[in-house]
């Protein structure tokens, strides 16, 4: 039997493999470990609460470990709390004073990491990761790059998160679109058009007047407003006239 980080004499040398952590939201990491070595192997999206999930996974290793090798190829997601994890990384191996690296970055978490001016290819080889809002306040004034880069950086979590309110709303705007279709018989491109018409005809965000569509088929739902009844009968006149 072989456990992370000992082996007994009569054990093989072979390396071991367990989870050392359980799911947390939306990121896992699974551990590997061989002799005094550890692989740390982070899966899905460094949001808000990974930081406590990467903690205790360092907190799992063996005292006897010499080095934390993290595979990055699984995570598809990051924001500033990937910075946080970086940080707590690099303190981890300050601390324990043994090396700690972070590569095969890929995908949005590199495009942050070459925003933010750091190694995409192990940014914990760069000494700081961050300026404290302290630091940034005596700062020298940022180079033209340098305020690029943050633009672009904004724009990009713009974007991101117009992308996660996308995933959260598309379901009850199909949901809607459905129910058009098995009211007027018409096709998924018409159910589309009458909902995105009726939502400019009413000043109404579409995911709203969609809610509103799919609550007034259920038996005791409410009734659509006048203003938005208005609204889809006559963008049902229009498309599918």
């Amino acid at each position: 039997m072989t456990t992370v980080g000992h082996r007994r004499e009569e054990d093989p040398p072979r390396p071991s493999r367990t989870s050392l952590v359980g799911r947390l939201d939306t990121l896992t990491i699974e551990g590997r470990s061989h002799a005094d070595r550890a692989v740390l192997i982070p899966r899905g999206e460094l949001v808000q609460g990974s930081t406590d999930t990467v903690a205790r996974t360092l907190d799992a290793l063996p005292d006897s470990t010499g080095r934390v090798d993290l595979d990055m190829a699984g995570v598809v997601f990051m924001d500033t709390a990937g910075l946080q994890v970086l940080d707590l990384l690099d303190a981890y191996g300050r601390l324990r004073r043994i090396p700690v690296t972070a590569t095969r970055w890929s995908g949005q978490p590199r495009r942050v990491l070459e925003l933010t001016g750091l190694d995409t290819t192990d940014p914990l080889r760069t000494q700081a990761h961050r300026l404290s809002e302290a630091a940034m306040a005596t700062a020298p004034v940022p180079s033209p790059v340098s305020r690029e880069r943050a633009e672009e950086l904004n724009l990009l979590r713009a974007e991101v998160e117009q992308l996660r309110r996308a995933i959260t709303t598309r379901p009850v705007i199909d949901q809607a679109r459905g129910v058009l279709m098995a009211t007027h018989s018409c096709t998924s491109e018409q159910a589309w058009e009458i909902l995105r018409e009726a939502s400019q005809r009413s000043n109404t965000k579409l995911h709203t007047l969609a809610a509103v569509v799919t609550a007034g088929v259920e038996t005791d739902g409410p009734t659509p407003p006048p203003e938005l009844r208005q609204a889809l009968r006559t963008a049902v006149e229009h498309c599918l006239r």
